[in-house]
């Protein structure tokens, strides 16, 4: 127990009409960046909201650096820094006031123009948050999340709305807040960015953990290297494809047309082509290319990570 950061067993929240948490047992390591994965809905806000002991459990058991929330609640509030998938500031402070607020919630932390620097908001430093862009206000959120020197980050789709350059940096960020011992527990719609950043990963889905482990291991779970994505007019039923070919792992609806797991594309996408046009229909996209953890949720759950 004294080697993870969080330790969560049977951990259950319900609500009269579904239960958001179904029974989910996580085990994070110190010093790992554990990924959340699910659609919304899945239950992983709830979850993370649950652990960062901001909505209590209706059943089961959280352990948080070894303690519990009830009894410790102030010594885990000083040692964990949240970022919320929305985080409403006073929109009349200022950057540098916001910051310096946050920190003096801390008896230890970094220096607020330290942290601005780091989330490049020092051209912002005086501004009103009122004024800020949607991706400067989430920056500042990290940058409040960080002030205080948690041992744990909860970043709840820290990079929603970001653009390009600023989620590469907030990846350094991550990085490096990890190189310095820190636990990271993160939530995203971004399947490359949770294959970039994260140790182990579970994927939540109505309440429950259907897959979990590293990157790797999880793609692996598709018994197949390689991915076809096709669209017909008409569109064709999934038993057609039973005899595509001997390396054949099986299929997932994908928007209006197929996804398909293969070994060989050399020898799938000719039995594919062919089969398509015995059957009637126009191809008219297809595409390939190598198995990923999107593919590896789109097969377990049927619908992609951004569905509602």
């Amino acid at each position: 127990m004294s080697e993870s950061a969080i330790h969560c067993r049977d951990l259950r929240k319900h609500y009269p009409d579904v239960k958001a948490v179904d029974g989910v047992d996580l085990i994070i390591a110190r010093g790992e960046c554990f990924g959340l994965l699910g659609p919304n809905g899945a239950g992983k806000t709830t979850t993370i909201e649950i652990l960062e002991g901001l909505t209590p459990a209706d059943g089961g058991d959280v352990e948080v650096l070894g303690m519990r929330w009830n009894g410790h609640a102030r010594e885990l509030r000083e040692r964990i820094g949240i970022s919320l998938q929305e985080t409403q500031f006073t929109d009349k402070l200022t950057v540098i006031e916001t910051l310096t607020l946050f920190r003096s919630f801390y008896r230890e932390g970094h220096e607020p123009d330290e942290l601005l620097r780091t989330l490049s908001l020092e051209e912002k430093r005086n501004s009103r948050v009122g004024k800020l862009s949607g991706g400067q206000k989430q920056r500042l959120a990290v940058a409040c999340a960080l002030v205080g020197q948690p041992d744990i980050l909860f970043l709840d789709e820290p990079t929603t709305g970001l653009d390009p350059q600023s989620r590469l940096q907030l990846w350094e960020v991550v990085t490096r807040f990890r190189a310095g011992g820190g636990t990271v527990l993160l939530t995203t719609h971004y399947m490359d960015e949770a294959q970039r950043l994260c140790d182990h990963i579970a994927i939540v889905d109505h309440g429950k953990v259907i897959a979990r482990g590293t990157p790797d291991e999880l793609i692996a779970k598709l018994d197949a290297p390689n991915i076809i994505e096709f669209t017909s007019e008409p569109a064709m039923p999934a038993e057609a494809f039973d005899d595509l070919c001997v390396g054949y792992h099986g299929c997932a609806k994908r928007g209006p047309g197929w996804q398909l797991r293969v070994d060989s594309l050399a020898e799938a996408v000719p039995r594919l082509i062919a089969i398509v046009e015995k059957s009637g229909s126009k191809l008219v996209t297809l595409s390939t290319h190598a198995a990923t953890l999107e593919d590896l949720f789109v097969a377990l759950t049927g619908r992609e990570l951004r569905d509602a």
